[in-house]
């Protein structure tokens, strides 16, 4: 609009309350009267609202005054109750002064009003621009039809019931009713009857719970028990197999020791070169081969207690002479003389060349070999030693060459080839024995 004829204008713009964009008013509301405003406002609200509102529009038309050249930028809001404030924003811009103020008020309270009072009477707020105005206007068709369809269900409704109604008997309604409550009387009977046989099977549920709780916690009982005896089965039978495995390995053990001959197992005559051995341990001496007298001991102890063996398994006491096997300090007692003991042990030197005690000792036990070959002959007249043997010598029957088994006046190529005779007579013997008490 034009204010003084100087070309300034100002324009105000409300704000859609949908979309919120900025609304350019109709002309139409700029050349509204107190009558106009009176026929818009009068159905809408109270009179005295009316009047107080075309009151208003009477005194806000006398303060118009002129514009002033000064530019401003404010936010108008009405004096009177709005729905929303922020709703009904409008900016006013371009050239305002005191008259274009007065005139704009004017024109702002007026359109707040009415604003207002459209809000006041529907659900939607006002001002609207065209498109969220169109798709309002759509909605409300949508929404007039629904009811309109409502509105006609319940008419036919209606008219269905004023029908039925004229077509009603008493009579038939009584006697339904009393159908109706002696099925419902019957029914509260049957529903208390129910309602006891509910309790009675919730009571039974509670027992049976119990009962099955029980044999819940004897079942778990149960099964520990049997895991562990499964258990102890499981470890008897480990211990079952360990023992009849040993128990085959004994007698795999005892199968084999039986076959085994003792006499052959703990006493082993061989040969290493000139001399006989007797479990390893030479038995003699040479001058180029000089044996430690502790080994000749030794070897002396083992041939005593094979002799000894072989007699007590025959149960042969030998006379004159008794053998005490003691190791390598084994000796020959003498039954005549008690108190004479016959030493097969030496330690070499002077003095024991020239005692006679060792010689004496090994014709002694030459002497039992030779009692020990005359019992077996007795039961066995076709056994035989290899080497004849006579006071304290012994023979080679295939050179006739006799050897003594004494060290005094003797050399020791002779008394060593004395001794492996004498040892290979002993395994003549241990032998015998052996075939002979093999199963006993």
């Amino acid at each position: 609009m034009d204010a003084n004829g100087n070309g300034s204008s100002t324009q105000v713009s409300f704000v859609c309350q949908r979309c919120r964009q900025p609304l350019k008013l109709d002309y139409s509301f700029n050349t509204l009267d107190p009558q106009l405003i009176q026929e818009l406002t009068t159905p809408l609200v109270h009179k005295q609202d009316a009047d107080e509102t075309i009151n208003i529009f009477k005194d806000t038309q006398l303060e118009n005054e002129k514009e002033t050249e000064a530019i401003s930028r404010r936010t108008i809001s009405p004096n009177f109750p709005v729905y929303d404030e922020e709703d009904t924003d409008f900016l006013l811009l371009g050239e305002t002064g005191p008259e274009s103020l007065g005139v704009l008020g004017h024109k702002i309270k007026v359109s707040s009003i009415l604003f207002d009072i459209m809000s006041g009477q529907s659900e939607v707020d006002h001002p609207l621009c065209e498109e969220c105005t169109d798709t309002l206007l759509d909605q409300l068709d949508h929404q007039l039809k629904i009811t309109e369809d409502e509105c006609k269900d319940y008419k036919d409704f209606l008219e269905n019931l004023n029908t039925k109604q004229e077509n009603i008997d008493d009579n038939a309604l009584d006697d339904e009713l009393k159908q109706l409550k002696s099925e419902e009387e019957a029914l509260r009977q049957q529903l208390e009857d129910v309602e006891i046989e509910r309790i009675k099977i919730t009571e039974k549920i509670e027992d049976e719970k119990k009962v099955s709780k029980t044999l819940d916690d004897e079942e778990e009982k149960y099964w520990k028990e049997y895991n562990e005896y499964k258990r102890q089965v499981l470890s008897l039978e480990d211990e079952h197999r360990s023992v009849d495995n040993q128990l085959k390995y004994a007698q795999m053990q005892l199968d084999r020791l039986k076959k085994t001959n003792v006499f052959n197992a703990t006493f082993h005559i061989w040969h290493s070169g000139h001399f006989g051995t007797i479990n390893n341990f030479r038995l003699g001496r040479l001058p180029s081969v000089p044996v430690e007298w502790h080994e000749i001991n030794a070897a002396w102890g083992q041939t005593v207690l094979l002799l000894h063996s072989l007699a007590k398994k025959m149960n042969l006491t030998f006379q004159r002479y008794r053998l005490v096997p003691y190791g390598n300090h084994s000796y020959i007692e003498s039954l005549t003389d008690k108190s004479k003991e016959l030493p097969l042990y030496g330690s070499g030197g002077f003095r024991f060349f020239w005692d006679s005690k060792f010689d004496q000792a090994m014709v002694a036990f030459l002497d039992c070999l030779q009692q020990f070959k005359e019992e077996v002959e007795k039961g066995d007249t076709g056994f035989c030693l290899p080497y004849r043997m006579e006071k304290g010598k012994i023979e080679d029957n295939s050179t006739g060459t006799s050897y003594s088994i004494k060290i005094q006046f003797n050399s020791e190529e002779q008394w060593t080839k004395a001794l492996k005779f004498m040892l290979t007579n002993l395994k003549w013997g241990l032998a015998w024995v052996s075939s002979q008490f093999a199963s006993k």
